[in-house]
Order: structure tokens, then C-alpha cells, then sequence
């Protein structure tokens, strides 16, 4: 018994929510319309005819009457099988996100006073974000004193994106935003 409990508790932790946006339409008895616009299992135009009608002609050929269009006038209904249509729908969902890439903006930190070591090490992870396709937000920080030699920060920022040239291009200058000299660098399209 101990087990079977423990078993079923690590079992609800594997357990994954498929979520969807898959629209639930409106089946069979849910339509409240007096007429509808209706669509044969083929696609042909079947006219308008009385919502009693056209669940019975659904339920003649063993399919289901759905609503598809609620807002035209009068509504548009369609006879289909409702499961699999929802499952075709389901799996294109499915597909599209699965071929969608996801960007990502990567944070790069860089200072006035960086050593050369530092900024090539800097540089090459730089590289590998953009070749993956992310965006690189480059940051200059300044510190103290160091706000008063702006030009020279802001130098260091364009040398960083300038070895960025062959990877990535960006869209504007770097700006200024109290303490930061911030800049995005986006990969180039191959």
C-alpha cells in the first residue's frame, strides 16, 4: 500500500499539461441559432436551412454539426467529425510551435578599464550567442570617475560590436542611460 501510494505520487509528477490555444467550437445541441448557413462533409454549400434540419442531416450522415463562424449572418455551421477535426488541429498546433526558434537576449558586461584577454574571451561567447541566433545586448558599465571620460567608454563599446561585424549588425548607436552605455547586437541572416 505504501508503495502504491508513493508510486502514484511520482507518477503525477511526470505527468505533463499539454496546453493549446484550440479554440473550442460550439457542437450539436450548443448551437442556439434558428438558421444557419450550411457546409456539407465536403465542403459544398448545402444553403441556408433550419438548425433542426441541419442536425438532422448531420445525424443522418453520423457526423456532428458545427458552428464555425457564430458572428456572420446568418451563422456558418459545418458537418464533420468534431474529434477528429479537434485532433488535426491539436497536431498543427503541435507542429508549429515545434518549428518556431525562440530568441533570446544575451547580456554581455563589459568596463572601461577591460583587459584585452577579458574582452576576446567576451568577444567569442558573443560570437557563439549569435551564431545560435540570439540578440546580444552589449552593457558598458561606468563606474565613478569614469562617467566624466564618456567618449572613451562609449569607444570601447563600438570596438567590442565592431568584432562583432562578420556575426552581427545593430540597428542603432550606442546609448547612454545613467551608468550604462547599453547597445543590441543582432545575428545576421543566413
Amino acid at each position: 500500500m505504501f508503495f502504491g501510494g508513493m508510486f502514484l505520487t511520482s507518477a503525477k509528477f511526470f505527468l505533463k499539461e499539454i496546453t493549446t490555444i484550440f479554440k473550442e467550437l460550439l457542437i450539436n445541441e450548443q448551437i442556439t441559432a434558428n438558421e444557419v448557413r450550411l457546409i456539407g462533409v465536403n465542403g459544398e454549400q448545402l444553403g441556408i436551412v433550419s438548425l433542426l434540419e441541419a442536425q438532422k442531416r448531420a445525424d443522418d450522415e453520423g457526423y456532428d454539426l458545427v458552428l464555425m463562424s457564430a458572428n456572420a449572418n446568418p451563422p456558418v455551421c459545418k458537418i464533420l467529425d468534431y474529434s477528429k477535426y479537434k485532433f488535426d488541429a491539436i497536431k498543427k498546433e503541435k507542429e508549429l510551435k515545434k518549428n518556431q526558434k525562440v530568441i533570446e537576449l544575451k547580456e554581455i558586461q563589459l568596463s572601461m578599464t577591460i583587459s584585452e584577454h577579458d574582452i576576446s574571451y567576451r568577444v567569442t561567447s558573443a560570437i557563439k550567442f549569435l551564431q545560435d541566433g540570439n540578440k546580444v545586448k552589449v552593457v558598458l558599465r561606468m563606474k565613478g570617475r569614469q562617467q566624466a571620460y564618456l567618449k572613451n567608454c562609449i569607444a570601447v563599446v563600438k570596438d567590442f560590436v565592431s568584432r562583432l561585424a562578420e556575426y552581427g549588425s545593430t540597428e542603432k548607436e550606442p546609448e547612454v542611460a545613467g551608468r550604462n552605455i547599453m547597445v543590441v547586437v543582432s545575428p545576421k541572416k543566413q
